[in-house]
């Protein structure tokens, strides 16, 4: 089996060198990636206990699946924490690789999916961050996911919900009116509810520790985190 979907890669590949404009085709992501990191970087040092300094998250080891071109492994990089970076697609790979060397990071990238990462160690922690609505097999992903996690480990999730506002706000107002994102970037019917995710992850010894929406505040142009999860959410998983 595999979860990747040959034809979300090709999408995205096809796009790889717009990564790190802050004005290309990744602008809404360029957008999103403050209020992200927050809220990892905030999660990861009350989990683990961390002092919160100029290096919180020393020490921390993190998978960063599906990373693009390293818009968010490189923030975790430099809050201190020795990070591994996969995408299945190469392009993805090679302009992480460039950009990171660019500024002097050593951050571990690899063309991989994570049922197929060669790597014996397991993780403090695991971002899967809008991955999983462009995967193959929900299912069998997380599973693959869960098995790279130590006990104890923290798994975050953010993906879009499936409900008519959804369908409505990321989709008809964010890729055909707004044109925030290129059209057909996203299908309605991978969307997830929160209890379908939380039920796949059960199986899998890992439990909803913190679930919180994440609404983008159109007057102010920022996003923030909120209780509304009709749209976009982010969900923290810990492995039991």
């Amino acid at each position: 089996m595999s979860s990747v979907n040959k034809k979300e890669i090709e999408k995205f590949s096809k796009m790889a060198s717009e990564w790190w404009d802050p004005k290309g085709k990744f602008k809404p992501l360029h957008k999103f990636n403050p209020i992200r990191i927050k809220y990892i970087k905030e999660n990861i040092i009350q989990n683990f206990k961390l002092k919160d300094n100029n290096i919180p998250l020393k020490g921390m080891n993190i998978l960063d699946i599906g990373c693009g071109g390293g818009l968010l492994s490189e923030p975790m990089c430099r809050l201190g924490a020795n990070v591994t970076g996969i995408d299945a697609s190469m392009k993805n790979i090679n302009i992480a690789k460039l950009h990171a060397k660019k500024d002097n990071l050593k951050i571990n990238y690899l063309c991989s999916s994570p049922e197929k990462l060669k790597i014996k160690k397991k993780f403090d922690v695991i971002l899967n961050m809008e991955i999983i609505e462009h995967v193959e097999d929900i299912q069998f992903f997380l599973n693959s996911c869960s098995e790279l996690l130590k006990k104890n480990g923290v798994m975050f999730i953010a993906t879009i919900n499936k409900t008519l506002k959804s369908y409505i706000f990321a989709i008809v107002g964010a890729e055909y009116i707004l044109r925030w994102l290129p059209i057909g970037t996203h299908e309605w019917e991978k969307f997830v509810k929160p209890k379908d995710l939380e039920n796949i992850l059960k199986h899998n010894n890992l439990s909803l520790n913190r679930l919180d929406g994440m609404n983008y505040n159109i007057i102010k142009d920022e996003w923030n985190v909120s209780k509304d999860l009709s749209v976009n959410y982010i969900a923290k998983f810990i492995k039991n």
